[in-house]
C-alpha cells in the first residue's frame, strides 16, 4: 500500500526501486558520515620513534696472543755430587718445597766433620792467646808496682809492655781464625742441605736434564718446571693500535667461540720490534675460579681496541632512508615529521655514528618513514629502545 503512493502511475517494479532508494539514502549519509569521522581521526601516519644517542665507541680488532708462563724454567743444582735419588717424572705436579731429587752426602758429611774440628781447634786457641794476654798483663802490673823501688828495671818494663801488645794481638788473631773456621763449617752444612733439591714454586714438570748416578755440578740443571696455574698472556701489537691500550684497561679473550674471558692490561712492553712493527703487551688474566685447561703457548684470541675509546653521537640503522643517494632521517617535533639530511660514519652495533645532521636526544622515526613526507603529522605508537 505505502508503495502504490509514492508516485502515481509507476509499476510496481519502479515503485520499489523508488522505495529502496528512498530507504537508502540516510544510510549512505550516515556512512559518508562515518567516513569522514575515521579519515579525520586516522588522516596522522602512525609511527615507531627512537631516540638519538651519544655511546661509547670502541672498535676492536683480533690480535692473537699465547699464554706464557709467569714463572718458568730450570731448577739447577746448587752443589756438586752423584745423584742419589731423582723422585720426579716428567709430567708430575710438585708443590713448593717438594723433594725432586738428592745427592749423595757421604763427602760432604766427612768435610762437615773436619770443619767442625777446626772450629773447636780455633775456640781452643783462642782461649790459650787469652791467657797469654792475662798473664801478661799480671807480670806488667808488678813491675810498675816496683818502679819506686831499687829492684826496677826499665828495660824489662818496657820488654813486658811489648809481651802484653803482641798476646793480645794474638788474641785477635785468634778469634779470626774462629770466624772463618765456624764460617767454613756453615758453609758445609749449607752444602748439606743443598744436596737435597726441591722444587722452588708449584709447577709441573716438563723435563728431565739428569739421572740417577751422573755427577752434577753447582749450577747444572736437574728438571724444568712450569708454573701452569700462573698464566698471564703475551700478545705482539702492531704500534699504531698501542695509543689504544692502557695499563688496567679490560680487554675480551676468547679461547675458542663458546669460551671468553676478560683480561687486563697489566704492562705495555717499551720495545718494539723494527721489522714486524709490533711491541709486546701483557695481559693478566681472570677466570673468576674457573678451572680451564690451559697451557703454556696455547694460542688466545685478543679484541685489541683500534683507537682509544671516545663518545659519539648514533642513530638506529632503521631511522637511514636513501633518497637520490643521499642519507635522510625524519625528526618528530610537536608530532610532525622533518626531514633531515644526515651523515653518517662507522657503523655501531645495529646504530650508526652521526657526523653531522642529529643532536643527542632527538626522536627520529625508525617504522613508517618509508613513504614519510616533510611537515607529515604523525602519531606516535610506540618509543623503542
Amino acid at each position: 500500500m505505502f508503495a502504490r503512493q509514492l508516485i502515481p502511475g509507476q509499476s510496481n517494479w519502479q515503485k520499489i526501486r523508488t522505495l529502496l532508494i528512498v530507504l537508502c539514502i540516510p544510510i549512505l549519509g550516515a556512512t559518508e558520515t562515518f567516513a569522514q569521522s575515521e579519515k579525520k581521526k586516522w588522516g596522522k601516519a602512525r609511527v615507531i620513534v627512537n631516540e638519538v644517542r651519544i655511546e661509547p665507541l670502541l672498535q676492536t680488532a683480533p690480535i692473537i696472543g699465547r699464554f706464557v708462563a709467569r714463572r718458568s724454567g730450570v731448577v739447577a743444582a746448587q752443589t756438586g755430587g752423584p745423584v742419589k735419588k731423582l723422585l720426579i717424572e716428567v709430567g708430575d705436579r710438585v708443590e713448593a718445597g717438594k723433594l725432586i731429587a738428592e745427592l749423595d752426602t757421604s763427602s760432604l758429611k766427612w768435610r762437615y766433620q773436619v770443619a767442625a774440628a777446626e772450629a773447636t781447634e780455633a775456640k781452643a786457641q783462642v782461649r790459650t792467646a787469652e791467657v797469654r794476654v792475662k798473664l801478661a798483663a799480671q807480670e806488667l802490673k808488678r813491675l810498675e808496682n816496683l818502679r819506686k823501688s831499687a829492684a826496677f828495671s826499665q828495660a824489662r818494663y818496657e820488654d813486658k809492655k811489648v809481651e802484653v801488645a803482641r798476646a793480645r794481638s794474638e788474641v785477635a788473631e785468634a778469634r779470626a781464625n774462629l770466624k772463618r773456621r765456624m764460617a767454613n763449617k756453615e758453609l758445609v752444612n749449607v752444602d748439606l742441605q743443598q744436596a737435597s733439591i726441591r722444587a722452588p714454586y708449584s709447577g709441573v714438570v716438563t723435563r728431565r736434564h739428569t739421572e740417577i748416578g751422573s755427577y752434577v755440578k753447582e749450577g747444572d740443571p736437574v728438571v724444568t718446571l712450569v708454573d701452569d696455574k700462573n698464566l698471564e698472556i703475551e700478545a705482539d701489537v702492531p704500534s699504531k693500535m698501542i695509543a689504544g691500550l692502557s695499563v688496567g684497561l679490560k680487554i675480551s679473550a676468547n679461547l675458542n667461540p663458546k669460551l671468553s674471558f676478560d683480561s687486563i692490561v697489566r704492562a705495555i712492553i717499551p720495545s718494539e720490534n723494527p721489522l714486524a712493527r709490533t711491541r709486546a703487551v701483557r695481559f693478566s688474566t681472570t677466570f673468576k675460579g674457573k678451572q680451564l685447561p690451559l697451557a703454556a703457548n696455547q694460542s688466545v684470541t685478543l679484541q685489541i681496541p683500534i683507537e682509544k675509546l671516545r663518545d659519539i653521537v648514533t642513530v638506529h640503522k632503521d631511522a637511514i632512508v636513501k633518497r637520490k643517494g643521499r642519507n635522510i632521517v625524519f625528526k618528530v617535533v610537536d608530532e610532525k615529521a622533518h626531514k633531515q639530511e644526515v651523515t653518517t660514519g662507522r657503523a655501531v652495533g645495529n646504530r650508526f655514528e652521526v657526523l653531522n645532521g642529529l643532536s643527542a636526544k632527538e626522536m627520529v622515526v625508525i617504522r613508517g618513514n618509508e613513504r614519510l613526507k616533510d611537515g607529515k603529522q604523525v602519531t606516535i605508537e610506540k618509543v623503542a629502545f
